[in-house]
């Protein structure tokens, strides 16, 4: 399961969810108020190669990928 990125619209609490491809409407709730009006965000992310790579994003929400 991929992880997501949201923002809640009512206490402005940023977190991360693993959560199926596409959750059911209204499933998503903040977990610092409960409440369901939450944005996903577009997630930025990193990821280890023989090249290299690596990009950035203003929400660190503490994931990573690669090696």
């Amino acid at each position: 399961m991929p992880i997501y990125e949201y923002q809640c619209e009512d206490c402005r609490e940023y977190f991360a969810l693993f959560q199926h491809m596409s959750p059911p409407k209204g499933e998503t709730e903040c977990p610092k108020c409960s409440s369901k009006k939450v944005k996903k965000l577009v997630s930025s992310f990193s990821c280890s190669t023989e090249g290299g790579c690596s990009t950035g994003g203003s929400f660190s929400g503490g994931f990573s990928g690669g090696g």
